[in-house]
């Protein structure tokens, strides 16, 4: 069962390029899920995280350029939403390259939740401006 799922009602922003990205960043956060949770070895997890954090990086720096082109108002703290969950996830993924840490279920829960936070109320409110 995966851990997250992409529905229009709750995560559809109506903005294309948004939605598609979603589905495939909710995609990767599962694949990574579902690895850890079925005790895949270390460098299938270590791949998985790592195709997951570059395509959020990517993806939110293609939000970023959207609304900085329509001079949406609010990007100034949807950047700091962005640049606080890739601080924390960088910090993992070096620690973990590191082995100085593990990716657990706990790790995609926290994810989860904060897509189950930002997606709402931070994608919502540029959905009128770039959609």
């Amino acid at each position: 069962m995966p851990l997250i799922t992409w529905t229009e009602e709750q995560f559809g922003t109506k903005v294309g390029f948004a939605d598609e990205e979603h589905k495939e960043l909710f995609r990767l956060l599962n694949k990574l899920y579902d690895d850890v949770a079925g005790g895949a070895d270390r460098d299938t997890i270590g791949a998985s995280l790592d195709a997951l954090i570059a395509y959020v990086v990517d993806h939110f720096a293609h939000e970023e350029r959207e609304m900085e082109a329509v001079g949406f108002a609010g990007l100034a703290s949807h950047k700091a939403e962005h640049d606080a969950l890739v601080a924390t996830c960088a910090d993992l993924q070096k620690k973990f390259h590191a082995g100085e840490a593990d990716v657990t279920a706990e790790v995609g829960e926290m994810v989860k939740d904060w897509l189950d936070k930002h997606i709402p109320t931070f994608d919502f409110a540029y959905s009128s401006a770039i959609g």
